[in-house]
């Protein structure tokens, strides 16, 4: 398997660890089975997000933006492994997305500004440079 296929794994393992941090959190916070229904908006009574912690929202939005950038790194990783143009140029890429979103979710979690959005772009630009690497002969 490619470096950019086991980050991929990794980050596919992260983002359900980042789920289920999220979930336990809302579930400790929320009354007993308000997220056990279809969650209809007259029966909550008001968006999640508005009914949790400060941070428990955060770790929301977090895993929010991980499922965003997931679908560009997935696409990266599937452009590489399919044209054959894994190097180790684009591992280093893959590798520095994975640390870059791992140190995300405490980033956002503890509000760290303007951190969290140099970290961000710092992944969004290593799966960019991952993307284009694969036009580089």
């Amino acid at each position: 398997m490619t470096p950019e296929l086991t980050v991929l794994a990794l980050a596919g393992l992260l983002q359900a660890l980042q789920f289920a941090t999220v979930s336990i959190r809302a579930n400790l916070e929320l009354p007993a089975g308000k997220l056990m229904g279809p969650r209809d908006p007259q029966r909550l009574g008001a968006p999640l997000l508005e009914q949790v912690s400060p941070k428990t929202g955060r770790l929301f939005r977090a895993l929010n933006n991980h499922f965003e950038g997931l679908i560009l790194f997935t696409l990266a990783v599937v452009v590489v492994t399919l044209a054959d143009r894994a190097t180790g140029f684009s591992a280093i890429c893959a590798w520095t997305y994975l640390v870059a979103r791992i140190a995300y979710v405490p980033a956002y979690f503890f509000g760290w500004t303007p951190w969290r959005s140099i970290i961000w772009m710092i992944g969004f630009l290593a799966t960019i440079l991952m993307l284009l690497s694969v036009f580089v002969v």
